[in-house]
């Protein structure tokens, strides 16, 4: 859940940045072509004033040098050729699951695989750790229920042997040293 709402809320801050880009440029763009106009607009009016210094001086033939103004065009033409091919271009979403990076496999490898194993190694401790917990524990608990029915038969022998008479204490002596000896 959390990386989804991270993906979305980076999702909405590159669109944001986008978008400001993208008004930003077009302010911009507005401005060189707001110059474009006012400097097509003094080429038209130096136009026709020199349409009408041309008809009223109709007796000088000289020529007009059109020089500066076809050059003035051309740039302007030029600067709204460029600002026509800086136009923001429709932008392309592309969803894929790669199993294998485009770029950088070896990071990606060495980032990946070297987490992994990481990860592997703890698990299989963590589960050697349990396993050891769980032999140990069983292993301490039958210890004590063995001493206690240790206890139990060693107190019941010594009861017997403080309460009986001297042929059941020979007895028992006896029954101890066999019991020694088949072991």
């Amino acid at each position: 859940m959390e990386t989804d709402a991270n993906k979305e809320h980076i999702e909405r801050e590159t669109l944001q940045l986008v978008l400001e880009e993208f008004a930003q440029e077009q302010k911009t763009n507005n401005q060189h072509i707001e110059a474009l106009i006012i400097a097509i607009n003094n080429i038209g009016n130096k136009i026709d004033v020199s349409i009408k210094e041309q008809k009223a001086e109709k007796n000088v033939l000289e020529s007009l040098d059109i020089k500066p103004i076809e050059a003035i065009l051309q740039k302007s033409f030029l600067d709204i050729k460029f600002m026509i091919g800086r136009q923001p271009k429709s932008i392309v979403r592309k969803f894929q699951i790669l199993l294998f990076p485009e770029q950088d496999a070896k990071l990606f490898y060495k980032i990946v695989f070297g987490r992994w194993f990481l990860w592997l190694a703890i698990m299989i401790a963590l589960n050697n750790l349990y396993s050891w917990g769980i032999h140990y524990s069983d292993n301490s608990k039958e210890i004590e229920i063995r001493q206690i029915q240790n206890d139990r038969i060693r107190k019941a022998w010594e009861y017997l042997y403080v309460n009986n008479d001297k042929e059941t204490k020979k007895l028992m002596k006896k029954a101890y040293a066999n019991s020694v000896e088949s072991k």
